[in-house]
């Protein structure tokens, strides 16, 4: 059994234990039957109102697993490094909240509602999942084509700029953006965009072998010559793309961008 397993069991024998917890959901990979030893164990826990206030999470946690950190990051996500080194996030909110899960419908697809349940007293939890179930938001629309493509152009102009004035470090961080950009509309283009807002995940898997070397080469070193071949061949692949789309997608601007941007190099 894996160990992320025996935590999310653990959860659902605390939320039943413990009168403060209203509901428990979980999210991520294990609800999507691609959880493995790597995966991280996600959840949304609801806390009575009444107790929200006074509510220790990190008592709860620590009651769940022994962990060595634990953290709130930007987001306002507890973070949670367990000390068989699996790693949790947990989003406590008062049980009022529970409704915040419906809008997680434009987020994805959820496959399977039901192994999302985990815990619930409120008689709420099944409809809000149930919300969340069927096809998930369309990404192969003209918005969403032109939105990759004009971000990837200003992203890539900005980087090549930077790169010229010297500064690679950050060069290399507008690539990630220029990466991103393009690999939203390789994903259009192989119409495999389930993943799209984390759209490296499993991607060589997801991706033809085609796909995937032209996404691998638009990566980089931190060194000027792999920079200035990624920045390249981001336009190649750009115009390669722009090609295959437009006859089902209209772009708000035409290939001779291209032509122009390649004065830059």
């Amino acid at each position: 059994m894996f160990l992320q397993k025996r935590i999310i069991q653990s959860v659902k024998e605390n939320c039943e234990q413990n009168s403060n917890v209203a509901s428990c959901m979980m999210y991520g990979s294990f609800t999507k039957g691609e959880g493995d030893q790597y995966s991280d164990v996600e959840f949304y826990i609801f806390i009575k109102d009444d107790k929200f206030e006074n509510f220790q999470s990190r008592q709860w946690i620590a009651e769940i697993a022994s962990y060595d950190l634990m953290f709130q990051n930007e987001y306002g996500t507890e973070v949670v490094i367990f000390s068989n080194l699996i790693r949790g996030e947990f989003h406590f909110l008062p049980e009022s909240k529970i409704e915040v899960i419906k809008t997680f419908k434009p987020t994805g697809v959820f496959p399977d509602t039901d192994s999302m349940f985990i815990y619930d007293t409120t008689g709420m939890l099944k409809q809000c999942l149930d919300h969340l179930g069927g096809d998930g938001p369309e990404r192969m629309t003209n918005e969403n084509v032109n939105f990759a493509f004009n971000n990837f152009v200003n992203a890539w102009l900005m980087g090549i700029n930077v790169l010229k004035r010297g500064e690679l470090a950050r060069s290399l961080e507008v690539l990630t953006y220029v990466q991103k950009y393009i690999l939203h509309l390789l994903r259009v283009k192989e119409q495999n965009v389930e993943r799209w807002l984390n759209s490296t995940k499993n991607l060589e898997n997801d991706l033809t072998s085609e796909g995937y070397k032209d996404y691998s080469l638009i990566t980089s070193k931190l060194q000027k010559d792999d920079l200035e071949n990624a920045y390249t061949h981001a336009l190649t692949v750009a115009e390669k793309l722009i090609e295959s789309l437009k006859p089902k997608y209209d772009f708000e601007v035409d290939i001779h961008i291209i032509i122009k941007l390649r004065h830059c190099l």
